[in-house]
């Protein structure tokens, strides 16, 4: 049986400074998970990272991660110290065999000289900083005695044990309540102004954009089509998909005869890509150009869009 390549991302481009917020929104799909593992080179044995590259500013040196092997002492160096991750699902990324307050310090015992019981400590401190009751007993707890918020609270607190530079959240609030999912981002907000930590944050939840992030980047089918500030993208939308996912929020107060607006059609499969521009067969202001690949423009002061009509509509 033959194969074929299948870019799961294609030509993205990006920068995250200190102590901000990048949101990466778009359909289930679009490539927005590929894009994060690719930083701590977390890809699937068969996906691999064919051209560009990815590079990390330490305090003094310039570290090309795409040039790292995957299970190598290097990678493994950053992964969880310098930059780490907080995983979409809790269950799957919990343990069930270890108590909590073993995975948590396993991470912090890995990356610092301490004893066990001063990494117990700082474990405790941060699970009561994330609002976990009784956590100096909680702690030797066994995942299936916490609740789903708990869990995640615990993921956070493997992700931010070691202060890392950049965390990258994907989907953190996924299946819980939006009450608990309001305290998860009040309590990652509080983290970033103590420590100053940048935040790539992975969501279809365009209201949790708006609330966390500095700047946006709008993916369909593994590009960026529309990047900038939350002001820009939200504000003033150029890219019809962005308009579109901008128009399918749920808005408070509807009436119950009015429909709610919703994306035509369904993403293309990425072994069988539409030529020119991938969003072309579900957009409203298609025109005959859109027939190849429209190239970025560049509409001033950071705020670019990869649309052949781009004030369309």
């Amino acid at each position: 049986m033959g194969r074929r390549v299948v870019k799961a991302v294609n030509g993205v481009s990006f920068s995250v400074k200190k102590g901000r917020t990048l949101g990466v929104v778009g359909e289930s799909g679009c490539g927005k998970s590929v894009t994060a593992h690719s930083i701590l080179q977390l890809l699937p044995k068969l996906g691999n990272i064919t051209d560009g590259s990815i590079t990390y500013y330490a305090d003094n040196e310039e570290i090309i991660l795409s040039k790292l092997k995957k299970n190598g002492s290097a990678i493994r160096s950053i992964r969880g110290k310098e930059i780490s991750m907080i995983f979409q699902d809790p269950m799957a990324s919990l343990n069930p065999v270890y108590t909590i307050g073993n995975q948590i310090c396993e991470n912090l015992l890995q990356h610092e000289r301490i004893s066990k019981k001063e990494a117990m400590d700082r474990a405790v401190d941060i699970l009561t900083l994330l609002g976990i009751p009784k956590a100096s007993s909680r702690i030797m707890d066994y995942p299936h005695q916490f609740s789903g918020g708990m869990k995640q609270r615990a993921i956070i607190a493997m992700a931010m044990i070691c202060n890392p530079k950049l965390v990258i959240a994907d989907e953190p609030t996924t299946a819980l309540d939006v009450t608990i999912q309001a305290q998860i981002l009040e309590l990652m907000k509080e983290m970033q102004n103590k420590y100053g930590t940048s935040i790539i944050l992975i969501t279809h939840n365009m209201g949790i954009v708006a609330d966390m992030a500095d700047d946006i980047a709008v993916m369909y089918m593994g590009r960026i089509v529309e990047f900038g500030t939350v002001r820009q993208v939200l504000g003033s939308p150029q890219h019809p998909y962005t308009k579109a996912l901008l128009n399918s929020v749920p808005v408070l107060g509807i009436g119950k005869n009015e429909r709610l607006e919703t994306i035509r059609g369904n993403t293309p499969d990425p072994s069988d890509m539409p030529d020119g521009c991938e969003f072309a067969p579900r957009c409203d202001f298609a025109t005959e150009q859109c027939t190849t690949v429209p190239l970025e423009t560049d509409l001033g002061d950071g705020h670019r869009v990869r649309c052949w009509n781009c004030n369309g509509g």
